[in-house]
C-alpha cells in the first residue's frame, strides 16, 4: 500500500494544526522567529525579531510614509536617503524583567530593525521632512516639481 493511500485508524486530521505548522514555516523564510501557539503543550518565552509596520500613500503633491514604532524615542529613529533608496532603521530594546515581577507572555517584538524602499522616479528624496509622534513616524516624499501635473490653457480663435 502506497502512502498516500495507507489509512491511519488513530491520525486525526487538524487544520488549525496545519495553519500553526504552515505559519511557523513562512516566519522561518521571512527571518521572523516563529510565535509560540495555543497547540504548544508548553509555551516558552521567547522574544521575537521585528519589522515595523508601514502604509504608504500617495497625493498629488506627496509620498507618505506612515511607520509603526511604538515605546520608541525619536532619538533611537535614523532615517537615511542613499542612491534613490529610503532607509528606516532603529532598536526597540526588551524591557529587562524586574524583580518581583513574573512574565507569563511575551508576544510584541524586540531588537533591531532595517526597512528600505526604492524611491519612485518622481519623489524627491532631498526634500523629505519626518514627524514623530505617539509611536508614529510619518515621512513626508514631496514630489518633484517635473512629476506635478500643470494645466494648460488652450486658446481658441
Amino acid at each position: 500500500m502506497s502512502s498516500l493511500t495507507r489509512w491511519e485508524p488513530f491520525a486525526r486530521w487538524s487544520p488549525l494544526k496545519e495553519l500553526e505548522e504552515m505559519e511557523k514555516r513562512l516566519s522561518t523564510i521571512f527571518g521572523r522567529a516563529p510565535v509560540a501557539t495555543s497547540g504548544d503543550k508548553k509555551e516558552a518565552i521567547t522574544v521575537a525579531e521585528w519589522s515595523p509596520l508601514v502604509d504608504i500613500t500617495e497625493d498629488d503633491k506627496e509620498y507618505l510614509i506612515k511607520a509603526e514604532l511604538p515605546e520608541m524615542k525619536k532619538e533611537e529613529i535614523k532615517i537615511n536617503v542613499h542612491e534613490d533608496v529610503l532607509s528606516i532603521s532603529g532598536e526597540r530594546k526588551y524591557e529587562k524583567e524586574e524583580k518581583g515581577k513574573k512574565y507569563h507572555r511575551v508576544e510584541r517584538a524586540y531588537g533591531s530593525f532595517v526597512r528600505s524602499f526604492t524611491l519612485p522616479e518622481d519623489a524627491d528624496g532631498s526634500k523629505i521632512n519626518a514627524e514623530y509622534k505617539e509611536g508614529v513616524l510619518k515621512l513626508h516624499l514631496p514630489k518633484s516639481e517635473k512629476a506635478k501635473p500643470k494645466a494648460i490653457e488652450v486658446k481658441v480663435s
